[in-house]
């Protein structure tokens, strides 16, 4: 059964109730659907859960980027630059249409902290380390060159002394995770969000389970398996402590705040990298009709579950984006939206909150719960691996039997398969002249392939259903009910968040289509009146949060 059916969730949640497992996996960010279909796809009966809903926490609110991390060679992380460079091709090879090539401009400044030669031999190394080829080795840009590629940078020009060109990877992480789920899922995973390990349950001194709440019905029950894993990024050392095992190393949170503007109040054509006096990087992206800028590094110690954007953290981005351009002065009024998200590193005494390693950690309690924390999004797959790799140590250890070894490598993410990036662009420009009959137009056609991949044509059938409505509200509708029945869309704002990415991209235009959205929802999940106003008045709240600057 298709455990991502939000109206068939009772099944979902009695299959976990009446079953045992190999592996439960707490968490539904990235981490965690690495290793839900690491697990499956490698013949373990794997159960994963998550408390809100998937890729609500780190996994919606990073850069949104798989990128090798340039900046951690200054840092001297060789293996890790090398190993997330080279994830970088893998990830985009297994979902092209998810994971964008996104060329960077690093311009180089007079006075700046980069010149010429040390940025030529650190972007060499750099794509020496990721196993970059062709056209997308790094080039060292005259002057003149890097306007051609940016002319907003026509203001700097006086003490602009060229740039570097060198290439990475975009995408929309929780829709990296969302997907990863759907293909474990195909792999026989169970997967349900909205349940939250309420306590461990033990065997003779060993974890063999969970007491689990559906935080949606407010049903408790039981998950029983050989092992558990928590993947939980910032709230790991809560599960430690629960299982009294929290000893040693520590999580240290880090604030990342991204803005985004209007794109034609910064209309970059391209991504820029660029430094800033305290020594740390920013982004400027455009991405479909707006420039997104970050992201800040500070240390957090608030709740979790509630990061806020700080007017400080809106005036450091703000600054920094006027000092590079400063022809075109953006302001905090400008913001459509915004994002925080935290980094749950691996504290280190005596380093800041940008000198902390990226690397990830596991940790292993007396009792056997297995945690993982650290890494970044680009690493997802090979942290997976070495997880699965520990567990199926234990597992042969426990029954004799070997698992087989990682294949992820080669599975295609649902939303596939494309050949290539060339095949996508091919796809996106025949389905953009089919939208024609819809009324819609080619930037329709990019944020549809770019969420979906070829699942549009499920969603352009699901379209003839709703051909009375406007154009726009049609789709949101046919996207809906997809996302509803197939990938676990619970509430509003799961839809509006993370499975479209609207409330950071696309904000304005949530208005013209909410209400039609919102009945859609109150009849397909068999919403009482009451629990639709509620759930309206929890995607007006998100909105407002994505809006508003403390």
């Amino acid at each position: 059964m298709n455990s991502l059916s939000s109206p068939r969730r009772a099944q979902a949640l009695h299959q976990l109730a009446v079953h045992s497992f190999d592996l439960i996996v707490i968490g539904g960010g990235i981490t965690g659907a690495g290793i839900a279909l690491d697990a499956s796809s490698r013949g373990l009966k794997v159960a994963l859960i998550e408390k809100n809903d998937f890729a609500s926490g780190t996994s919606s609110k990073s850069t949104k980027l798989i990128h090798g991390g340039l900046r951690y060679l200054k840092q001297f992380e060789i293996k890790l630059v090398r190993e997330v460079g080279r994830e970088r091709a893998t990830v985009h090879r297994l979902a092209p249409h998810l994971v964008r090539p996104e060329k960077m401009l690093l311009p180089l400044i007079e006075g700046g902290s980069y010149g010429h030669l040390a940025t030529s031999m650190g972007l060499w190394l750099y794509d020496v380390l990721a196993g970059v080829e062709g056209t997308d080795k790094r080039k060292m840009l005259d002057v003149s060159e890097t306007l051609q590629k940016e002319p907003l940078l026509a203001a700097k020009k006086d003490i602009l002394k060229g740039a570097g060109f060198y290439a990475e990877y975009r995408t929309d992480d929780a829709r990296l995770t969302i997907e990863n789920i759907k293909t474990a899922v195909q792999h026989g995973a169970i997967a349900l969000n909205y349940v939250s390990a309420s306590d461990f349950l033990y065997k003779n001194g060993q974890i063999k389970g969970l007491q689990c709440l559906d935080e949606l019905s407010g049903h408790v029950f039981n998950i029983h398996a050989h092992f558990v894993v928590s993947a939980a990024g910032p709230w790991v050392d809560d599960l430690r402590s629960k299982n009294q095992s929290l000893e040693g190393k520590r999580l240290f949170l880090s604030k990342g705040v991204h803005i985004v503007v209007p794109h034609e109040r910064l209309p970059v054509r391209q991504a820029v990298y660029f430094d800033v006096p305290d020594g740390r990087m920013v982004f400027a992206i455009p991405r479909q009709g707006v420039t997104y800028i970050g992201t800040t590094d500070t240390p957090y110690d608030g709740d979790p579950n509630h990061v806020p954007v700080n007017l400080e953290d809106v005036n450091y981005l703000v600054e920094a984006v006027n000092a590079m351009f400063p022809d075109h002065q953006i302001r905090a009024e400008d913001l459509e939206s915004s994002w925080a998200g935290l980094r749950p590193l691996i504290f280190e005494e005596g380093k800041s909150a940008s000198e902390m390693s990226r690397k990830d950690e596991i940790f292993e309690s007396e009792s056997g719960l297995i945690s993982i924390a650290g890494g970044k999004l680009t690493g997802y797959r090979k942290m997976a691996e070495r997880i699965v790799d520990l567990v199926g140590d234990k597992y042969r250890q426990e029954f004799q039997k070997e698992l087989e070894p990682c294949k992820t490598q080669h599975i295609t993410l649902t939303g596939g398969p494309f050949k290539n990036f060339e095949a996508v662009k091919n796809y996106t420009n025949a389905l953009a002249d089919s939208l024609n009959a819809f009324d819609l137009t080619a930037n329709d056609a990019l944020y549809l392939v770019s969420n979906y991949g070829r699942q549009t044509d499920e969603i352009l059938q699901l379209m003839d259903r709703y051909s009375s409505y406007d154009p726009s509200i049609r789709m949101a509708l046919a996207e809906a009910q997809f996302c509803i029945e197939q990938e676990a869309a619970c509430r509003l704002t799961d839809f509006f968040n993370r499975r479209t990415g609207r409330l950071y991209f696309k904000l304005p235009g949530i208005a013209a289509v909410e209400s039609a959205v919102s009945h859609l929802f109150k009849e397909k999940l068999h919403w009482t009146s009451v629990q639709l106003e509620e759930e309206r008045e929890l995607l007006k709240r998100d909105i407002q949060l994505s809006t508003e600057v403390t």
